[in-house]
Parts: C-alpha cells; structure tokens; sequence
C-alpha cells in the first residue's frame, strides 16, 4: 500500500468520480475506490462517512461562498440584490478548470435518484444558511425565505446550462442572466386575476 500523502481526500474523490462514472454509483464500493489509489478502505473511512460523501465532500466551502457573498452586500441592499451578490460570490468556486470534473459529478447524479435528493436537500441547507443570514441583516421572515429560495433556483439553472456542452460563459454571467430574465418574468406587481 501507498504511504500517507497529502491530499488524501482529493485523490480519493477523483477515484471515486471516475468510478461512478464508468461503472455506476451502486456497482463501486468504497474498498474499489481506496484501492483504485492505493489505499485501504480503512483509510477512505477516515476520510468520509461512506460513497456518497466523495460526491458532497467541502460542501462547506460552497455555503461559505455563498454567505460571503451576503456578508459583502451593502447594507442598504434589497433582499433580492443581496442574493445577487451571494450567487457571485459561489461562482467564483466554480472555475472554467472545474467545469469538467462539474459536468462528471452531475451526470452520476443524475442517474441516482438518491443522489438527487442529496443534492436536493444541499440545495435547500444553502437556501436555509441564506435566509438565515438575511433575517440577520433585518429582512422579515417570508422575504428572506423566497430570496433565499429564488437564489438557489436562480444557482440550480445556471449552474445547469454552465454546465452544458459547448457552453463557455462563466458561471456568473450565466447567474445574472438567469437572475435577469427571472425578474422580467416577476415585473408585475400582483399576479394575473388578483
């Protein structure tokens, strides 16, 4: 077996992604995925909880992205301008190099449906940590929510298209257009009928 070596937890990720990439999510265990690298199962246990964990692994840098993001927002901003600014800040996280390894990562997701109900409820903690930090800024509880809410549908689309074959904006032009053509959709003031 292979020594100890930094970025244990990358290599282990990596291994795992292609994995579940070329031979399915459920046909590859974690003893596979140590010892496609080198390692024992052991060692990937220290590292994750279980499989699934390799595809949510620094979660937590994406929330923190996120909050960053609210935390930037001048204070006189609207609810929904500092969402804007939140979408920015995480798509800075998602570097044109990252695209591919994206586009991996979701295609195994999206061929699990538990998978995509992990992803499903990473989306709702998102949108929860934002609303959170909205109603620390002074937002009441249902403008914050459907900020936060909105924000993470606005995430989910654009991150759909970036990643998207042949597409080459940046996940941030792609969030504002998003972002844009949703508050053309909402330009009215009441819905139709009220």
């Amino acid at each position: 077996m292979v020594r100890w070596e930094p970025g244990t937890p990358e290599r282990l990720q990596r291994a795992a992604l292609e994995l579940f990439a070329t031979r399915g999510y459920e046909q590859t265990t974690a003893t596979e995925i140590a010892r496609s690298v080198g390692l024992t199962e052991r060692t990937f246990f220290r590292h994750f909880t279980d499989k699934r964990e390799v595809l949510f692994h620094g979660q937590h840098v994406l929330r923190e992205a996120f909050l960053t993001g609210v935390e930037s927002a001048p204070a006189d901003a609207s609810p929904i301008d500092v969402v804007a600014c939140a979408l920015r800040s995480a798509s800075a996280f998602f570097t044109d190099e990252r695209r591919p390894h994206s586009r991996t990562r979701q295609s195994v997701i999206d061929r699990n449906p538990a998978l995509q109900e992990r992803e499903s409820h990473k989306l709702g903690s998102l949108a929860a940590a934002i609303a959170g930090s909205l109603r620390a800024r002074g937002v009441d509880e249902l403008s914050a929510t459907l900020a936060a809410k909105t924000g993470m549908t606005v995430f989910g689309t654009a991150f759909t298209l970036w990643i998207g074959e042949g597409e080459e904006r940046s996940l941030a032009d792609i969030a504002d257009e998003v972002l844009r053509k949703l508050l053309e959709l909402v330009g009215r003031t009441s819905p139709a009928g009220s």
